[in-house]
């Protein structure tokens, strides 16, 4: 009976808020590819930087623009993208996007041979795919936050942590591969169609038929918060801990990512930079799968969810940390020691899947996407910083000992201010429009 002239929906089997045992399994492989692919076409332009350079007579300045351009669109609609999701529904967004930055990438090198200034066509190609792409991750922790089934919501944020391991592995072996056998134009197209047949799989198997009492798929319920103020929950502790831990892991995720190649091309010769490109990143995907298993479990088992995202965190930059002290406090190590120790503090940098990235789904899954938005421009933006100091103290000092005593230090600031502050209390419950349903808990680091 309706009360108050109120609708009365029964819970449809087809549309349900939270996804079936089944769904989850066949959204976990969808968003694993989803994510494989969109760094596929983020790392399609630095792949074939040389041969594209070649093609069209660039030089440095010119390529570093070209590349560089990807970040400015990035930056820009990581909040947009977030917002958007929690309001229409991560599924739209994330399928809107991969279709249209797919046909960009297909679009690119045609447009680059027709057109008189091909410099010009690859830096707003860049800068369109960067816009494309900015939405989908938010889009991600906005769809895990609504929609993964109870106990799994750590398990399904590592997936796409893992299948950005799996991209960068696949675009910097198959990529470059196939750069040299068929031309760079190769892999742009290949990029863009796998990336336009995944999103037409999903729209015809996922999402089909998918419409129940007027509401199509991924429209969130009706007491969900879609005016949630950002800027009210920047004021939460909590909020702030995880932003600027995720701050220092990106900083030094970037700083590993963008100088270990230079360092082991002038440390250890050029013929073995290809085991720094393939290990990390193989063992990378394994990792976060299992870190992801395992938080779901010590959580089910009935450890407190600040506990282990805690816990998770310390293995990300601690861990990561103690492998790294060694290269930090020598200049001079072997080839296999530097292999090993960077490697290892990679794989461990995964486990920040788990930790502070899964915190922003516990601390407001109302809108966890426009969260995980404004958390992931402040990261790239820090990214941005951290690997031109790097660079800059690297060039002052002439010892690799500064760029690691970097990481080191984002490291400890990061992961102390977390410890201290940071909690998996839902903070959006007293902000208004949001229902005062406390879905998980909160405990001491000790």
């Amino acid at each position: 009976m309706a009360d108050d002239g109120k609708e009365l929906r029964t819970p449809c089997p087809e549309d349900p808020q939270v996804w079936s045992r089944g769904a989850a399994r066949r959204w976990t492989a969808a968003l694993f590819a989803g994510s494989c692919l969109t760094y596929c076409g983020r790392m399609s332009a630095p792949v074939c930087a040389p041969a594209m350079a070649a093609a069209f007579g660039w030089n440095d300045f010119h390529t570093g623009l070209a590349l560089g351009a990807f970040f400015w669109g990035y930056a820009a609609t990581q909040i947009l993208g977030g917002h958007a999701s929690d309001k229409f529904g991560g599924e739209r967004v994330i399928l809107l996007s991969v279709a249209s930055w797919a046909l960009v990438m297909v679009a690119t090198p045609l447009l680059a041979h027709l057109g008189s200034h091909p410099l010009a066509v690859v830096m707003g190609s860049r800068v369109l795919v960067g816009i494309l792409q900015g939405v989908f991750f938010p889009s991600l922790a906005s769809l895990v936050a609504r929609r993964s089934p109870e106990g799994q919501k750590s398990f399904l944020t590592s997936v796409w942590q893992s299948g950005s391991s799996m991209g960068i592995l696949a675009a910097s072996v198959l990529g470059s591969a196939t750069a040299e056998r068929y031309g760079w134009e190769s892999v742009f197209y290949a990029a863009g169609t796998l990336s336009a047949l995944w999103a037409l799989l999903v729209q015809r198997t996922l999402l089909k038929g998918q419409v129940c009492g007027g509401r199509r798929w991924g429209a969130p319920s009706r007491s969900s918060s879609t005016n949630t103020s950002l800027l009210e929950l920047l004021r939460k502790p909590s909020v702030r801990a995880a932003i600027l831990a995720h701050m220092c892991t990106c900083g030094t995720s970037y700083i590993l990512l963008s100088w270990m190649p230079t360092y082991f091309s002038q440390e250890h010769g050029r013929s073995t930079v290809w085991q720094y490109n393939v290990l990390p990143w193989a063992a990378g995907v394994p990792a976060a799968l299992c870190g992801g298993r395992l938080s779901d479990w010590l959580i089910g088992r009935g450890y407190g969810v600040a506990f282990v995202r805690k816990s998770m965190q310390c293995v990300a930059m601690g861990v990561s940390s103690a492998f790294l002290l060694p290269l930090s406090n020598s200049a001079h190590v072997s080839f296999a020691t530097a292999t090993a120790c960077i490697s290892a503090a990679m794989v461990a940098l995964n486990f920040t899947s788990c930790g502070v990235t899964a915190n922003v789904q516990d601390l407001a899954p109302s809108c966890a996407g426009a969260l995980y938005g404004a958390m992931n421009t402040l990261g790239a933006l820090t990214s941005l910083l951290t690997v031109l100091l790097s660079g800059y103290s690297l060039e002052a000092s002439g010892s690799w000992t500064s760029v690691f005593a970097t990481v080191l230090w984002l490291h400890a600031v990061g992961l102390a201010v977390f410890l201290y502050f940071g909690d998996a209390r839902r903070v959006d419950l007293d902000l208004p429009g949001v229902p005062r349903v406390d879905l998980l808990d909160s405990a001491p680091l000790c």
